[in-house]
């Protein structure tokens, strides 16, 4: 980990927190750590490219004067997710909120073609990472207070679509991760959620739809704020698929 602990805390509904989030070197990430640190919190930064961390990081200071934490891991390397808990309890002593928002698109195209190392990659991405995630920050997420994990998801977890099956599979398997373990720490304090952000003019939506304008869609700003306010203190629901764009959900 890079960058120095959290001299002060800032202001607002999570001052004095710590919330770590994975994917925040671009999109809905980057966007929510921003938005995370606007609303008080040390954000603790992860994606697997420093270059896209540290602007991250820039807009952090830029926004609030502080600096953020900055880890750099690729998600399919198992053991070293393992750490990540042990590390910011010897580092902060805490950690209060955990925003699942990495993920991999793959191929898309006939599941029969996908080549086994692509399927090892969005599967070690996007289920056994937010596993392993689940595993090593459990102990620091259910000693703190008002403990919040928040990890996206799509509307194709629950309509399977042809050429979509890996990833839509994995972010059904993901759902239903997230689930069973907020109604097993349902009687903690820890309050566990997905968030289906919809749309989003973002890379991995441009990977997916290469000809639509991106400029007619909501950008990860957008959306941060509610996604964030799944990460205060006052958040009471557990459990739960929000979804920020009903209606295309519904259509999904």
């Amino acid at each position: 980990m890079s960058g120095p602990a959290p001299a002060s805390a800032g202001e607002g509904p999570l001052a004095g927190r710590v919330a770590l989030v994975t994917g925040a070197g671009r999109g809905i990430g980057r966007a929510v750590a921003v938005a995370l640190a606007r609303a008080g919190a040390h954000v603790v930064a992860l994606s697997r490219t420093q270059g896209a961390l540290e602007e991250t990081d820039d807009l952090i200071r830029a926004a609030t004067g502080r600096s953020a934490t900055l880890l750099v891991l690729d998600l399919r390397e198992g053991e070293a997710i393992d750490l990540i808990g042990p590390n910011l309890a010897a580092r902060f002593g805490r950690l209060d909120v955990v925003v699942g928002a990495a993920a991999l698109l793959g191929r898309l195209g006939p599941l029969t073609h996908l080549p086994d190392h692509e399927w090892k990659d969005l599967w070690a991405v996007n289920v056994t990472a937010n596993w392993r995630l689940m595993r090593t920050t459990e102990p620091l997420l259910r000693a703190s207070d008002a403990g919040r994990a928040v990890f996206l998801t799509d509307s194709v977890a629950g309509a399977p679509r042809a050429y979509w099956g890996p990833y839509g599979a994995s972010k059904a398997a993901l759902e239903h991760l997230v689930r069973a373990w907020a109604a097993e720490v349902a009687i903690t304090p820890l309050k566990v959620n997905l968030v289906d952000p919809g749309p989003v003019a973002t890379r991995l939506r441009a990977a997916a739809f290469p000809g639509e304008d991106a400029g007619r869609l909501p950008k990860p700003e957008d959306v941060a704020p509610a996604i964030v306010s799944l990460c205060l203190p006052a958040e009471t629901r557990s459990g739960q698929v929000i979804a920020l764009s009903p209606v295309a959900r519904a259509a999904a």
